[in-house]
């Protein structure tokens, strides 16, 4: 049986994070993978994103309804590679995004054999968080403070880049405007799209650049230069498995971390981060849905230990 969160926070003895992650651990993994109502709504909207989007990838004048997306999701591409090259004791001289679908981060330092990969796999990655956090309205709110944070590292590391500039501020006003939409729910949607965006079209990269064609100018060649074990082609059908991997665990812990139905969600996101004037905000929520984020990651992945 499900514990509502509500009830959970009601305690104060401090055990909430140990309850969650009690109930994870003891609770068997069909139980807790088996989809409830509202996650098999997020389920079918999903799946509709994805026909949708491979339907629009292909029609040259609707492709621009999804191009912005197509460009953020290249933003996420060279934001992971400054990242874990900032991880690596790198220089970040600067981020740059191309109109057709390109970007290049310049660095200087760092590791090589860690900052290569991070652009596919960190993109991957940041797509299959959001998958997760498109199956709560809280997470989502979380998830949208945490990409505000990215922007703005990425828009200094840009800030000689128009084009990056355009489409970070455009997409930040996209999400406060969807914060505003049916107290946060239409922004659960536009998290999820921009999730599964990611992780789609980070395949599609993959394969493209690596697999089907070997660009010379492309990550996973400079890997194999640097390796000189295997083909970059190699390389690259290696990093499609960690992403197709990425995307099924970004499902599996939507579905195992956010048990509440649609009217239990709309109750917590009233008190948490509210749209300004509709009640007033608290925090208490905060504990809750990183609690039970971490317990849903240690209940998915405690079977494969």
């Amino acid at each position: 049986m499900y514990t509502k969160p509500t009830d959970i926070l009601s305690r104060s003895d401090g055990t909430f994070g140990s309850s969650a992650l009690h109930q994870f651990l003891t609770r068997d993994l069909s139980s807790t993978l088996s989809p409830n109502a509202t996650q098999r709504t997020t389920l079918i909207i999903a799946a509709c994103y994805i026909l949708v989007i491979a339907i629009l990838w292909h029609i040259p004048i609707l492709s621009w309804i999804i191009y912005p997306f197509k460009l953020l999701t290249v933003g996420f591409h060279e934001m992971s590679h400054a990242f874990v090259g900032v991880l690596t004791c790198a220089h970040i001289h600067s981020i740059e995004l191309d109109p057709d679908e390109g970007g290049a981060t310049r660095m200087s330092g760092g590791i090589q054999a860690l900052t290569l990969p991070a652009g596919y796999l960190g993109s991957s990655f940041i797509g299959a968080a959001l998958i997760a956090c498109g199956f709560d309205t809280n997470a989502s709110k979380i998830a949208s403070i945490v990409l505000a944070v990215f922007f703005l590292f990425t828009l200094w590391w840009a800030r000689r880049d128009w084009l990056t500039w355009v489409l970070i501020l455009g997409m930040s006003g996209v999400i406060v405007l969807f914060w505003f939409v049916a107290g946060g729910v239409a922004l659960r949607y536009l998290v999820l799209f921009i999730g599964v965006m990611s992780c789609l079209y980070c395949l599609w990269d993959i394969i493209d650049d690596t697999i089907s064609r070997k660009v010379n100018s492309s990550d996973a060649s400079q890997f194999a230069k640097i390796c000189g074990c295997c083909p970059s082609q190699a390389w690259g059908v290696l990093w499609l498995l960690i992403s197709l991997i990425f995307f099924a665990a970004g499902i599996l812990v939507g579905l195992a971390a956010f048990k509440e139905t649609a009217a239990q969600q709309k109750e917590d996101s009233s008190v948490f981060l509210p749209v300004p004037g509709s009640s007033a905000m608290s925090l208490t929520a905060v504990p809750s849905v990183i609690s039970l984020v971490a317990a849903a990651v240690v209940g998915v992945l405690a079977p494969m230990w």
